[in-house]
């Protein structure tokens, strides 16, 4: 079922399936919407009540009109869909927001599987030529540019139909979204807190600066292991599904 959820200051969109399976909440990429789950919804329907929502600005949410925090509007939408505890699957950039909640809420969160993940208060090396890239491209609002970068350093497996839909998906977001977004709390110093079930998934050509974020987060949460996937680039939902589905199947308790 498709619904609007309230939150500070607007609303989301959210699919909830409903169903009495395990709450599974499919947490979308920065450079991607909740689209990017279509090939994964039918290997793991069934077995979970599956939720999955658009970030503000992205995919069918509209943009938002005053500040937020990705952690609060998770909380928000756990909370408006009655969920005491969920198996997070959280993509890239959502990583933060989900380690958030297996930090500040443990009861919440059963288990946490990590895809290409990275967290806002990483040490992110700002020499590192993305970095420089998308700063004067975001600021001169070069929206050809942005999707330019974005296919060369996140779509390296190939540049096909679904992988231009979420770039080009992602930079109107990214856009329309401006300065709103502001900071989770920090939560990269106390992944060693995690006590989940973990698991963190990366792509053999995952862009270098990622790659090594994923290690070092997988390195600091207890008991995390990695798993990296031939043949995928950042975009795992796209390039691997079914091995993508056979983790989460494994690791969500």
């Amino acid at each position: 079922m498709e619904r609007a959820i309230p939150v500070a200051g607007g609303e989301i969109w959210a699919e909830d399936t409903g169903g009495g399976g395990v709450p599974l909440v499919l947490m979308h990429p920065g450079w991607g919407d909740s689209a990017i789950w279509d090939p994964l919804i039918g290997r793991l329907a069934g077995r979970y009540r599956l939720i999955r929502y658009d970030a503000r600005g992205y995919g069918r949410s509209p943009a938002p009109a005053a500040p937020f925090t990705q952690f609060g509007d998770l909380t928000a939408v756990l909370d408006h869909l009655n969920v005491d505890r969920a198996a997070l699957v959280a993509h890239s950039g959502s990583g933060g927001p989900a380690a958030c909640l297996a930090v500040e809420q443990p009861g919440r969160v059963s288990a946490l599987i990590l895809v290409a993940p990275g967290v806002e208060d990483y040490p992110w090396p700002q020499d590192d030529p993305y970095m420089a890239e998308f700063g004067a491209l975001f600021g001169a609002g070069d929206r050809e540019g942005l999707v330019a970068l974005g296919l060369r350093t996140w779509a390296a497996a190939g540049a096909d139909p679904a992988a231009q839909a979420q770039i080009r998906s992602a930079v109107a977001a990214l856009l329309a979204t401006g300065e709103q977004m502001r900071p989770d709390p920090p939560v990269y110093g106390r992944l060693g807190e995690i006590k989940a079930p973990s698991v963190l998934a990366i792509g053999d050509l995952e862009y270098p600066m990622v790659r090594d974020c994923g290690e070092r987060i997988a390195g600091s949460i207890p008991g995390c292991s990695m798993i990296v996937m031939p043949w995928a680039d950042h975009l795992l939902p796209l390039r691997v599904p079914d091995a993508l589905a056979g983790i989460i199947r494994g690791h969500s308790g």
